[in-house]
């Protein structure tokens, strides 16, 4: 029997049709789900029968992965897995696996385009134009500034490199990271509170863990000088969002561009109300080109798992 690959994901091989030829030259079989519409009880149908799932960021639940008796890999199309059941797919045996690096140069392209909006306030000067009003708003330079990094893995080094392109001076915090890490990134290794007292801009690449969840706060947030700005294209759940639409809304920090919410969609937000808010829609990591390396390396490690027993890019 042709093993079994279910598509769990929208994008899996919309840019590109290499990653159905390599499950395809595989002998793999493959279906796809709606995730969007589906219940979790159809889900978990899907789950079933299957021998490795192609997922994207709705979340795999232990109920998912319990009754997929022949389930052998979860592939991410994409980096973060902290939305998949880990305890509930060791106990299976189930390999998750990632595409590290896929989409590094896409979130970091996205976080120096909210900068530059925030800073030079591009998208309410858009809309005012659209509107009849020409408006001569002067906004901020972010040439010279100082950067603050919160997360230096592939997107953090990626938003470095961008950041010597403006002559910033660079801070970065990851206490995970070797001493030599951050020389080989350019960047000068800070405690956290001193990089978010020091910082023109906090630009978030952590992953959700229970030690980062909720850690910008309303205390750290405070610690910001009035005229910084936060960027979020991480996880939403890194920050109080209540914390972070008071200290907007009395001025404590100048404003905030997000692509990431503690909830998503983010139905009712008190933040896509203020004015010194630039939102996306999490869409970070698409681009064509990042969209291409996910499905590539996710179909790789499907393959490989299949093969080997062993993924090319574990999550874990």
């Amino acid at each position: 029997m042709r093993p079994q690959v279910l598509i769990a994901t929208r994008t899996f091989g919309s840019t590109s049709e290499e990653p159905w030829r390599i499950l395809s030259e595989a002998g793999c079989e493959y279906g796809r789900i709606d995730i969007t519409s589906a219940t979790e009880d159809q889900m978990i149908a899907s789950f079933e029968n299957v021998d490795a799932a192609i997922v994207g960021g709705r979340p795999i639940t232990a109920a998912m992965i319990a009754g997929a008796n022949r389930l052998k890999v979860i592939a991410m199309h994409g980096v973060g897995v902290d939305h998949i059941d880990r305890a509930a797919a060791q106990k299976k045996g189930v390999v998750v696996a990632n595409a590290p690096g896929a989409n590094s140069n896409s979130v970091a392209d996205l976080a120096f385009g909210l900068m530059l909006a925030a800073f030079r306030r591009i998208p309410q000067q858009a809309q005012a134009l659209a509107g009849g009003a020409w408006t001569s708003e002067v906004g901020i330079e972010l040439w010279q500034k100082t950067i603050g990094i919160v997360g230096l893995g592939h997107i953090g080094r990626a938003v470095a490199r961008r950041a010597h392109g403006f002559e910033m001076c660079v801070l970065a915090y990851d206490p995970m990271l070797p001493e030599e890490a951050f020389a080989g990134s350019g960047s000068r290794s800070v405690s956290l509170e001193e990089l978010l007292t020091s910082s023109d801009v906090v630009t978030l690449h952590a992953p959700s863990t229970p030690a980062t969840r909720g850690f910008i706060n309303a205390d750290r947030l405070q610690s910001m000088k009035r005229t910084a700005f936060l960027i979020n294209t991480a996880r939403g759940d890194l920050v109080d969002e209540d914390a972070l639409y008071h200290a907007l809304s009395a001025g404590d920090i100048a404003g905030a561009g997000l692509d990431a919410y503690a909830e998503e969609p983010p139905t009712n937000s008190r933040l896509l109300t203020l004015a010194n808010v630039v939102a996306t829609p999490h869409i970070g990591s698409h681009t064509e080109e990042a969209v291409t390396r996910a499905s590539v390396m996710s179909a790789q490690n499907v393959v490989e798992v299949l093969r080997t027993g062993a993924a090319k890019w574990p999550a874990w």
